[in-house]
């Protein structure tokens, strides 16, 4: 699935290049080769890469196939099945004539292969289509899921993300939080300042939430109107209760003021919460009535709040 946070120079030839090998000579080679042209981080292991990935969010990843401990195959297969990360395309770079194990690169998610040892203009023309097909790729999927008024992702990309990372909590019993929010008394706020005035409230506050996540695998949505959705990934009730005060933080720091809302003389939001212990059995639509449930609360106390329901 498309990083929507990250966003290459649309001026700037240079893009981010991992290399993962074992090989410190093979590391220079590439890095000799690719680095006049484009950013090269390198790791020396399966592990430090995917922890680069995680990390940096290059835009191609070079992986040896043959190393110690976490095998290149095994590699690719973590991130593709990463929501944040199968998107990198991945070229292998290896020294094997064997078709079985060509045969498994291609199944565990590569796009080339550059063949040991490799000719230095044949890595960096290769390197460089599949980086122009990675941008147009991501220019087409921005337009498709990103919400033209606030610049944040829509409800398209936010009910595709959130199936893909409701079923790898399900598979790998991890937790994860998902918090609904509304703007406060947001038709009156309209009637009251315009409707100029309240798509840019709609643009603070979305940029707000932005500021309040804590995790690179977090992520805000516009779900619809002034409605918003929030996702994070491995998080628990502590840091539910830590987001949910960071979000309502940062839309206090606004400052908007809004003289037509019985919580406060300020914008503010509503927030309901649900979080998951990757143990009990859910699917998405349980977890957004649940959410909802809790949101529907903390409007009934008063709004300007957060409603927890915890595992």
């Amino acid at each position: 699935m498309l990083n929507l946070d990250h966003k290459p120079s649309a001026t700037s030839d240079r893009r981010t290049v991992l290399v993962i090998d074992d090989q410190p000579i093979n590391l220079r080679t590439v890095y000799q080769t690719l680095s006049p042209d484009h950013e090269v981080l390198m790791a020396t292991g399966g592990e430090e890469g995917i922890a680069a990935c995680l990390r940096h969010r290059p835009d191609l990843v070079l992986l040896d196939l043959v190393m110690p401990g976490m095998g290149g195959i095994e590699v690719a297969r973590r991130l593709k099945a990463d929501p944040a990360l199968e998107a990198i395309p991945l070229i292998f770079v290896t020294a094997s004539t064997d078709s079985d194990e060509e045969s498994d690169c291609w199944e565990a998610g590569a796009v080339d292969f550059v063949t040991k040892p490799f000719n230095p203009m044949t890595l960096r023309r290769r390197v460089q289509v599949h980086l122009a097909l990675k941008r147009q790729a991501d220019m087409l999927q921005r337009m498709a899921y990103i919400d033209g008024l606030t610049e944040i992702p829509n409800r398209r990309y936010f009910n595709e993300r959130m199936a893909a990372e409701t079923a790898r909590a399900r598979r790998e019993g991890a937790p994860m939080v998902l918090m609904l929010a509304d703007v406060d008394y947001f038709k009156r706020y309209n009637d009251r300042y315009g409707h100029q005035a309240g798509d840019a409230c709609l643009q603070g506050v979305a940029a707000a939430f932005r500021r309040a996540l804590q995790r690179p695998n977090d992520f805000v949505a516009r779900y619809g109107g002034e409605e918003f959705a929030l996702l994070a990934p491995g998080a628990g009730p502590a840091a539910a209760e830590a987001l949910a005060a960071a979000v309502r933080r940062e839309v206090h720091a606004l400052a908007l003021a809004h003289d037509a809302s019985d919580a406060a003389p300020i914008v503010t939001v509503s927030i309901g919460v649900v979080c998951v212990d990757g143990v009990a059995s859910f699917d998405v639509d349980e977890l957004l009535r649940r959410a909802d449930e809790q949101l529907y609360r903390a409007k009934e106390a008063g709004r300007d709040r957060a409603c927890i329901e915890a595992p």
